[in-house]
């Protein structure tokens, strides 16, 4: 007799009971289609409803082809057997599709006689409600399992459990090997790049210290420049000054009308100090707020990862545990070489950006000199006008008798005029000059910011990287020490296992060595050496009373062949009495850190062929006499 599986999925089906209220039920409805080819070749259609939740809910239905033409006789089906369970299916998924509405249109009913669901035939009708009627298109009677059928059904569904068991654990024993193999791989790349790092920052504390000592030296320098420059324009504008006031009787009435020009032209002059001088403290505190929120911001997002962590530690399927695992490894050479290539980007703009800050720094200086000078001319500008106010208080009882002297000496005061024009437009240009400097000045420092931000974060993720490293060596170091002390416990006291009973062997360390399981249907022993089944041959010397040599135990090799591994791992060890902590590894190592770098990229294949070549020829050579290995040769780092 051969079975085919057409339709396995839940149902949300309508309960109606005798005497009770309408509720509810996630009902799994599974159709096979059974040949019987002895002693008469005919198809029969299996139907058999379940529920997830309740193991002894079970009713069955078989249709025959005879059984067939009574059913299509009295509900006027349309169909023939072969057609008959498709269309059933179609009306199944329209029920699946309209279960998640308020009002379906098609509707699975579990009709019951009695009050209570309790090994009473029930009917199954598939119904289609319109605005006139409740229209039903098929109702099928189905029979309670009796216990033979019930234990038939339980005990394929524990078979079912048990091979994906099976395979489950085959694959956690490979995906521990590979994660094994993966961790020395990436403790040595990562050493390597903390080399590299300490090299590029003996080098960059050595350019910045030599930058510093020649940027002081050029500004003493520009300093005494400065100040020669100074001395200069002062004597230059006492000679000036003698020469004005000889000259200045002459043009009284022409620098009236241009003083109130120079007012206002210095009253604008003054306002823009003083908004230049209000928008840099605006900055300056815009910029303190924008920092207080960004470490705002990094403290949220270490809370929000450690409520991400705690929820998932909480996920304790084997599947989605797996299946990150997996994607870990899948994707960690990618990231290496990633990183590689930003540390290769960051060196490019370093150097980049500290040739542009020398630069900058180069203009900055001369641009302030240039200011200084400018700020100096304005300064005697303004006194020179003060004076001239004093003055023409003075000299106006004069203005009469000057007057006619004024008139003949048109030509000096025109010539007067234009050297004041002149020198305006220079002061214009200077002042556009400054403004310009200024802005490219904050254009580059803003830039400087953003390169300080990225050296940053990736020096925040080299020692994200080093954590997760001395993490990964302790791992290493606890499964070395589990490893040497079980198999010392084996080679001393060899376990003998029992049938048909729950009797456990004990090893020297107080460790149960092949413990068995009969409430869960498992009679034979499980091996306490579930994790490390491939590396036989390592052992140490790790025993408190007795330092014994260690030899290699050849029947190890046949425990790779077991298949209890996993049920070690769910039941966990006892306490290992010499050092006091678990045999098993602790729940913290198992859970998801979304600020650590996922274990990505390298293959099972590579890690084969690649890292475990030296360790393969070793196993390989025969010996008269094999002494013990230590588990460091297995685990370098």
């Amino acid at each position: 007799m051969a079975a085919e599986s057409m339709f396995n999925q839940p149902v949300c089906v309508q309960v109606r009971c005798q005497g009770c209220e309408d509720r509810r039920l996630n009902v799994r409805v599974n159709i096979e289609l059974l040949s019987i080819s002895n002693p008469i070749h005919k198809k029969d259609l299996a139907v058999r409803l379940t529920d997830d939740t309740d193991p002894f809910f079970l009713y069955n239905l078989v249709i025959s082809e005879e059984d067939f033409q009574s059913l299509k006789s009295q509900q006027g089906l349309l169909v023939d057997f072969s057609a008959f369970p498709q269309k059933f299916i179609d009306l199944l998924q329209q029920c699946i599709q309209e279960q998640n509405k308020d009002i379906p249109r098609f509707l699975l009913q579990l009709v019951s006689s009695a009050s209570v669901l309790d090994h009473t035939p029930v009917s199954l009708n598939v119904v289609e409600t319109n605005p006139f009627k409740h229209l039903t298109h098929l109702s099928l009677k189905f029979l309670p399992g009796n216990d033979a059928e019930i234990k038939k059904f339980l005990a394929s569904c524990l078979k079912c459990l048990k091979e994906d068991k099976m395979m489950l654990e085959e694959k956690l024993r490979k995906t521990e090997e590979d994660l094994t193999r993966q961790l020395s791989y990436t403790q040595q790349s990562l050493s390597d790049k903390s080399r590299e790092l300490d090299k590029l920052k003996n080098e960059w504390t050595s350019y910045t210290a030599a930058l510093t000592s020649k940027h002081t030296q050029e500004l003493t320098n520009e300093k005494e420049r400065a100040l020669q420059a100074q001395a200069q324009y002062q004597q230059q504008h006492e000679q000036q000054k003698k020469e004005l006031e000889n000259l200045h009787q002459k043009s009284i009435q022409q620098l009236q009308n241009r003083l109130s020009e120079l007012e206002v032209i210095n009253k604008d002059l003054t306002e823009r100090r003083y908004k230049g001088d209000s928008t840099v403290r605006e900055l300056k505190a815009k910029l303190s707020g924008v920092e207080d929120e960004c470490q705002r911001a990094k403290q949220e997002v270490l809370s929000l990862r450690r409520e991400n962590t705690t929820l998932d530690a909480e996920c304790h399927e084997k599947e989605k545990l797996i299946n990150q695992l997996q994607t870990r490894v899948a994707v960690l050479e990618q990231e290496i070489k990633d990183k590689d290539q930003l540390v290769v980007r960051t060196k490019e703009v370093l150097d980049a950006t500290q040739e542009q800050k020398v630069i900058l720094e180069e203009s900055t200086e001369k641009k302030q000199s240039h200011i200084e000078k400018l700020e100096m001319t304005i300064k005697s500008l303004s006194a020179e006008l003060l004076k001239a106010n004093e003055i023409i208080k003075k000299l106006q009882g004069d203005l009469k008798t000057l007057m006619s002297k004024l008139k003949l000496k048109n030509t000096v005061t025109i010539q007067q005029e234009k050297l004041l024009a002149e020198k305006e437009e220079k002061l214009q240009k200077e002042q556009r000059e400054l403004q310009e400097m200024g802005q490219s000045l904050r254009t580059k420092e803003q830039e400087v910011c953003k390169l300080e931000e990225q050296l940053e974060t990736t020096i925040q993720k080299l020692e994200e990287s080093k954590q997760l490293l001395k993490t990964n060596e302790n791992v290493i170091t606890w499964l070395n020490k589990q490893l040497n002390e079980t198999q010392t416990a084996k080679k001393l006291e060899p376990s003998t296992g029992t049938h048909g009973g729950s009797r456990t062997d004990t090893s020297p360390h107080g460790m149960p060595d092949r413990p068995s399981f009969p409430s869960l249907g498992i009679s034979h022993t499980v091996s306490p050496l579930y994790a490390y089944q491939g590396f036989p041959e390592a052992a140490h010397k790790q025993h408190v009373n007795s330092q014994c040599p260690i030899q290699f135990n050849t029947q190890l090799s046949k425990m790779t062949r077991c298949s209890d591994v996993q049920t070690m791992a769910a039941t966990g060890h006892p306490a290992n009495k010499e050092n006091g902590d678990n045999l098993g590894l602790d729940s913290k190592y198992f859970k998801k850190k979304d600020d650590s770098i996922p274990l990505r990229g390298l293959s099972q294949n590579t890690l084969n062929s690649e890292y475990l070549k030296p360790y393969l020829s070793a196993k390989a050579q025969p010996s008269p006499k094999a002494t013990a290995t230590p588990a460091s040769a297995y685990f370098p780092g």
